[in-house]
């Protein structure tokens, strides 16, 4: 039996957090870290400490006890929030990781450009609407781009993504202005093994690099990337993780796209509903409901994440069979918002 993977926070949102954690589940025992798991992580766990990983020193002791006594092989984390615990907690034990230096800058943006442009990295201060990831894995000093996310955001001043697509065929993959950056972003940081998210801006200057994730992306990217390319994002991870040589050969040449449902009125849900046809409309993948009757709702313009309504994904041979889909499927959706009283 393998040994196990230490996973630092499941997550809180079921629609979001469950695919990485059944992905890694499916190869590695997973030990949770996490001060109140969810119900429907349950299913997916070897083993759970009730503690907070985000909580200081004296929590990160009890952890490393924790995976000392359970022959730990690797640490996780697909949350910023415990990045630089998950970096902290590696380092102790002596595993694979994010080095504690590279994690903290990460954790701070200002730090980081200034770390980034230090180094001879392209950085924007003022990210605008163009937006693109590159979904990377390193590896023992081998820089290899699994995909380009493109991520269409809202109206200011909030900018929530609205729509991420991901094409096994971006013509960005074969930038060597995009490359370079990347490139120089890896160095920069340190990091010899890892799955970094690195978020960049197309301007007229070349591609700039806005912020950097030592982790997993979250919106469901590590989906589109296993249904566009055939790379498992997660499973990478877990074995970086652990000291392994991962299989990041791309066994698929699709698009896929997650489109998000924001308000579009501030007050109560009343109503949230989804057409069970939605899931037969051709390149459906899923579609999943996420707010719920009685919550407190934003309109698009200053919404968070936590005021999306619902998700759905498609995939299809080219991004512009993923608009199609979604655009279909929306057709399915439906809500009711109550305004407030007392609302402007």
């Amino acid at each position: 039996m393998p040994q196990p993977v230490l996973l630092l926070g499941a997550g809180r949102r079921r629609a979001y957090d469950e695919f990485v954690l059944t992905r890694v589940a499916a190869v590695r025992p997973v030990l949770l870290v996490d001060a109140a798991p969810p119900a429907w992580a349950q299913q997916c766990l070897a083993g759970h400490l009730a503690a907070d990983p985000g909580k200081g020193g004296a929590t990160a002791s009890a952890v490393v006890r924790f995976a000392a006594r359970h022959r730990v092989r690797g640490v996780l984390t697909h949350t910023g929030e415990y990045a630089v615990a998950a970096a902290t907690i590696a380092g102790q034990l002596g595993l694979p990781g994010t080095s504690l230096a590279a994690a903290a800058a990460c954790s701070d943006p200002p730090a980081l450009r200034a770390l980034l442009a230090g180094r001879a990295v392209p950085v924007d201060d003022d990210p605008g609407p163009p937006r693109v990831s590159a979904e990377t894995v390193v590896l023992d000093g081998e820089i290899r781009i699994a995909a380009i996310t493109r991520t269409t955001l809202g109206p200011a001043p909030a900018r929530q993504p609205l729509r991420h697509t991901v094409h096994a065929h971006d013509g960005l993959l074969h930038n060597r202005f995009l490359r370079l950056a990347v490139d120089r972003t890896v160095h920069a940081l340190g990091v010899g093994r890892g799955v970094l998210h690195i978020g960049l801006t197309l301007t007229d200057r070349g591609p700039r690099v806005t912020d950097v994730a030592p982790h997993l992306p979250g919106d469901l990217i590590p989906l589109l990337v296993k249904r566009a390319t055939g790379v498992d994002l997660a499973q990478v991870a877990a074995a970086l993780a652990t000291g392994e040589v991962p299989d990041t050969t791309p066994t698929r040449q699709q698009a896929a796209a997650i489109q998000f449902a924001y308000p579009a009125a501030t007050g109560r849900l009343d109503h949230l509903g989804l057409s069970p046809d939605a899931a037969h409309e051709p390149g459906a993948d899923r579609m999943l409901l996420t707010g719920h009757a009685g919550d407190h709702v934003t309109a698009g313009p200053h919404a968070t994440a936590a005021d999306r309504l619902a998700l759905w994904v498609a995939v299809g041979e080219t991004p512009a069979d993923c608009d199609d889909a979604l655009r279909r499927m929306a057709r399915h959706l439906s809500a009711g918002i109550a305004p407030l009283a007392n609302a402007a």
